[in-house]
């Protein structure tokens, strides 16, 4: 497994490296964020891990644009910021993790192998329910012919309900599918996108997205 660093800051960046190298991963650096993107758009790597405040061009930035020419390597979004409206903006621009500086690296270490030994999932090229379509050939989400301005997280997130319509799906089921990881720290997270997604889909009165009190929600077939 190839791993790709992009950090600005040297020292952190080295020693990533050797903890990784020591895992017995082939390990890569950048330390600017439009190098860091022609490096992950090579198709050599198996994981990016990238922080936001980078020269030249930021995390977020960077994360955007490789999601937007569908570059679906995991990436592990690092940054110093800790507020709840950061963190969402980095998910939200495709990252599959997220880590606060300072970390620990073995918690880093875990996330990693969490991410790499997530199955390759057979994409359904369209899904239809009621009168929402998903195309994941072009990554259109349609309600009654009308495209809807999903963000790359909210549609994951209704693909996913999609996938197991009226199943109950739980907040758990989700972080884990969604965002790879779950615990504490982000246990209102995935109200939030449920919440934005109601308002986009106009479904004031459950007519798709149920929720089951105290353990997540279903997405209604009919």
């Amino acid at each position: 497994m190839r791993i790709l660093i992009v950090e600005d800051n040297e020292k952190l960046s080295k020693y990533t490296k050797q903890m990784l190298e020591e895992e017995g991963y082939a390990v890569d650096s950048s330390y600017d964020g439009e190098a860091g993107e022609r490096m992950a758009r090579s198709g050599s790597h198996d994981l990016v891990i990238l922080d936001i405040m980078l020269p030249k061009k930021d995390g977020i930035s960077v994360c955007k644009s490789l999601r937007d020419d569908n570059v679906n390597l995991p990436i592990i979004m690092i940054t110093a910021k800790e507020g709840l409206n950061d963190k969402i903006l980095g998910l939200d621009s495709g990252a599959d993790d997220y880590l606060i500086k300072p970390f620990d690296m073995e918690e880093l270490l875990a996330r990693v192998r969490a991410l790499l030994r997530r199955p390759k999932e057979k994409v359904i090229l369209k899904l239809e329910i009621q009168n929402i379509v998903l195309d994941n050939s072009k990554h259109i989400a349609t309600q009654k012919g009308v495209t809807l301005n999903l963000t790359l997280k909210e549609y994951s997130i209704l693909e996913y309900l999609m996938l197991n319509a009226d199943q109950v799906v739980t907040r758990e089921q989700l972080l884990e599918h969604c965002w790879d990881f779950a615990y504490s720290a982000f246990s209102n997270i995935t109200d939030v996108y449920i919440k934005q997604l109601r308002k986009k889909l106009k479904d004031t009165n459950e007519k798709y997205i149920k929720t089951i009190r105290g353990v997540g929600y279903t997405f209604k077939s009919k």
